[in-house]
């Protein structure tokens, strides 16, 4: 489990969470199901560290500094970005239960070329996430599918994926993570996209420029 230490925020002037920013920390906030939201600041170099090494989902035990409560288990719930300088702007922590089961977004990862594609197929990943329903400590980090020995034509299902004792899969069965589709399929795919398009004005003026 990861840890990380946090310190009370009492003042929540802008001037005061800029000087936070400055000092290459994030403001953030935990709360939890039953428990009273906290003003705290974490280091946004280790936050950022502990969620590229440990993953999205990971587990943290938070540490508040002169805070009477021992640390909490903590997932990292939502954060926002500066869009220009991509720096932290803001955390959010979600106290968790360790023995109550939650709903989570898992990364699914492909491994291998499938035999489908060396064959000239083309393939499809329609979800990059799959809904996870387990234990905070049951979390998978990613779900990898192996897809070397799909041919053209072929299509791999949440029913197709082994059964896990920890987790189960919360979309339906029949949902479609992998699919190797033929170049004229396709063809019809993309050209059935391009007939559904808005036709665009022919002398390209609108009418209230007329």
């Amino acid at each position: 489990m990861a840890r990380l230490q946090a310190k009370k925020r009492d003042d929540l002037t802008k001037s005061a969470t800029k000087e936070i920013r400055n000092n290459d920390r994030v403001p953030a906030v935990v709360y939890g199901k039953g428990k009273d939201p906290k003003s705290i600041s974490v280091n946004s170099i280790e936050l950022v560290k502990t969620v590229r090494d440990e993953g999205r989902n990971t587990i943290i035990s938070l540490d508040i500094e002169n805070d009477n409560d021992k640390a909490v288990d903590v997932m990292l719930h939502d954060y926002q970005m500066d869009p220009l300088k991509d720096d932290l702007l803001h955390a959010d922590f979600y106290i968790v239960n360790m023995e109550q089961e939650m709903d989570v977004e898992v990364a699914l990862r492909l491994e291998g070329e499938a035999q489908g594609s060396k064959d000239g197929g083309v393939l499809q990943q329609p979800l990059y996430e799959l809904q996870v329903r387990a234990k905070p400590r049951d979390i998978p980090e990613e779900i990898t599918v192996n897809i070397e020995s799909m041919g053209v034509g072929d299509s791999i299902t949440i029913a197709d994926l082994p059964k896990a004792a920890k987790y189960e899969f919360l979309e339906d069965e029949d949902t479609t993570i992998a699919t190797i589709l033929t170049p004229d399929t396709l063809d019809d795919i993309e050209e059935s996209s391009d007939e559904n398009a808005e036709p665009e004005l022919v002398d390209g003026e609108d009418d209230e420029e007329k």
